[in-house]
């Protein structure tokens, strides 16, 4: 997915072409920073949440993380990718149950095998809590 380009967006869309580039790095933290223009222009556009999700992730802001790739689910539901890390920062949390519900649509919608292996290991962690073992 990428930024839907507008009129007079040329600085918006560097910003978020540059924000790109800084993930791609492993630097999410300066992400972010490249990314808050485009934020407050643009908070509506679903691949800019994309992106400033995985930068959460990767900056382990969990909640931050959960709140954009949520906006992301509300602004279209059959975005499987958004399913598949929103369940993955709830796991991330520790919200087995909520994270299930997330990865298992994920998985329907699209059945590739990072869904599916996320989705068992949260059944299994689910599974293994609620047996009482360590």
């Amino acid at each position: 997915m990428t930024m839907t380009r507008q009129p007079g967006s040329d600085n918006v869309f560097a910003s978020y072409r540059r924000a790109e580039m800084l993930l791609a790095s492993r630097r999410p933290l300066d992400a972010l920073q490249a990314l808050l223009p485009v934020l407050a222009s643009q908070p509506n556009d679903a691949s800019v949440q994309l992106l400033a999700g995985r930068a959460y992730i990767d900056s382990a802001q969990l909640h931050r993380a959960e709140e954009a790739f949520s906006r992301v689910v509300d602004l279209d539901p059959s975005d499987h990718y958004a399913r598949f890390a929103l369940g993955k920062a709830l796991q991330r949390q520790g919200r087995l149950d909520e994270a299930q519900a997330q990865l298992k649509i994920a998985a329907a919608m699209d059945p590739r095998p990072e869904y599916q292996e996320a989705l068992g290991e949260v059944l299994a962690r689910i599974a293994t809590d609620r047996s009482g073992s360590p």
